[in-house]
């Protein structure tokens, strides 16, 4: 069984890096952020020809990436997959469960739609269920291993509308909680990350749901998670939810019951929308203001201080 030096536990250089879901939004920027770290980026999505051009990106700037047509839903497809990288590339060191599909839909509208359920615990649980199984074997078998799971803000405060998406991501959670307990001697170590609402074509059909982070940030966010390895990497919104649960269980419910007679139902969600475009167009990037120096330095001060709020970086 090999051993990586601990000097080196930090650096991304070389690292074989596998990212789910790379072909846009969230999962094409942080591929482009790894390879800028130095690793040897393994990208998978279901559509090759978005995939060929991130990793024709990747390449232009300099790094190293290999793309892998692949549905995280099926079985055979992720077995192929994973067995093709491993002969092309002996191993992986990291994987990172990006690959997801979001529902935003009332309870009472989804009586009849419990295959919204199903489609979102097939992508967001089973599929990275089939990713870690698929991987887990050679990482304890080499004694070392990093597995960053993308989760959501919204599991944390029980956003209403969010039930399909959030159980899904709730279910991969308690996974990786016990999943850490069991493979802490084999070296093999996990990163929750409880993302708050990002910018990607994903989340469009559900319409404006307030301040969103650039898929930039939500970048820099993994590449934290693959050189710090916190066990969670939280915001201060879901950890104030958290103790708002235990402490004050039945103002926490009212307070998310007024947000949702405040925010409605979709047309997407009403079914008043017309077929959504199989494949959407990135959103449009917001412009960023100018902040002068002493702002800047403020801000950057603030960000360091939140770090050391708890379960804002554990």
């Amino acid at each position: 069984m090999s051993q990586v030096s601990p000097k080196n536990r930090r650096d991304l250089t070389g690292r074989h890096v596998v990212i789910t879901g790379a072909s846009s939004g969230i999962g094409r920027a942080a591929a482009l952020a790894v390879a800028d770290k130095g690793a040897v980026v393994l990208l998978l999505a279901r559509r090759g020809d978005e995939l060929a051009q991130v990793v024709d990106e990747i390449r232009a700037a300099g790094g190293q990436a290999h793309g892998y047509q692949c549905d995280v839903t099926d079985a055979e497809s992720v077995e192929s997959t994973v067995k093709t990288i491993l002969d092309q590339h002996d191993h992986v060191d990291m994987l990172v469960n990006n690959a997801g599909r979001s529902i935003r839909r009332a309870i009472h509208r989804s009586t009849d739609r419990l295959h919204d359920y199903e489609r979102t615990m097939a992508v967001n649980y089973f599929g990275a269920l089939r990713m870690t199984m698929a991987l887990l074997p050679q990482m304890r078998e080499r004694g070392f291993g990093h597995i960053v799971n993308i989760s959501s803000a919204g599991v944390q405060v029980a956003t209403p509308r969010f039930s399909a998406y959030l159980a899904s991501k709730a279910a991969l959670d308690k996974f990786t909680e016990v999943a850490a307990v069991e493979t802490l001697a084999d070296g093999v170590t996990f990163t929750t990350i409880h993302m708050p609402l990002v910018r990607t074509p994903m989340i469009a059909p559900s319409g404006d749901q307030g301040p969103s982070e650039s898929p930039e940030w939500a970048a820099a966010t993994i590449v934290r998670a693959l050189t710090e390895r916190p066990k969670r990497i939280d915001v201060p919104l879901g950890t104030l939810a958290e103790y708002g649960a235990l402490l004050t269980p039945k103002l926490r419910d009212r307070i998310m019951h007024r947000y949702y007679r405040a925010i409605p139902d979709s047309p997407a969600a009403k079914g008043e929308a017309s077929t959504p475009d199989p494949d959407p167009a990135p959103l449009a990037p917001q412009p960023e203001s100018k902040k002068s120096p002493v702002r800047t330095a403020a801000g950057a001060a603030v960000r360091r201080a939140a770090r050391w709020v708890p379960g804002t970086h554990w």
